[in-house]
């Protein structure tokens, strides 16, 4: 696949968008990038695995999680937060989260994952 899998990356905070966007790009992925939940909702059929932030206005990453869950079973899910609670990480592996990633995580972690996650050498 030319350009590699196509990752989403849903978080409210540019910054993150913005780093994983070039970290990813760099490892030969082709990146969306989603400022909420119902962004992604709203136009993110076209992705070959989805990396969630938890906090988030709105919609949170695990009820984003449990809708791509009912529409998308097959859809790898990542999700990382700065907040790294034992019943959110659960939660998030409980309803298939494939990695549950505590910020800041190394760039080699999520390769790693997303390598896992999409078959993709990167």
């Amino acid at each position: 696949m030319a350009g590699g899998p196509i990752i989403a990356v849903v978080d409210d905070d540019a910054a993150i968008r913005t780093a994983l966007s070039r970290l990813l790009r760099s490892l030969d992925y082709r990146v969306r990038l989603f400022a909420s939940a119902e962004a992604f909702l709203a136009d993110g059929d076209e992705v070959d695995c989805l990396v969630t932030d938890v906090q988030m206005p709105g919609m949170n990453g695990l009820e984003l999680q449990r809708a791509v869950r009912r529409s998308r079973p097959e859809l790898p899910v990542i999700i990382i937060t700065a907040f790294p609670e034992a019943a959110i990480r659960e939660q998030a592996v409980a309803a298939g989260a494939r990695h549950f990633l505590s910020k800041p995580f190394a760039a080699e972690t999520i390769a790693q994952c997303l390598r896992e996650a999409t078959g993709h050498a990167g």
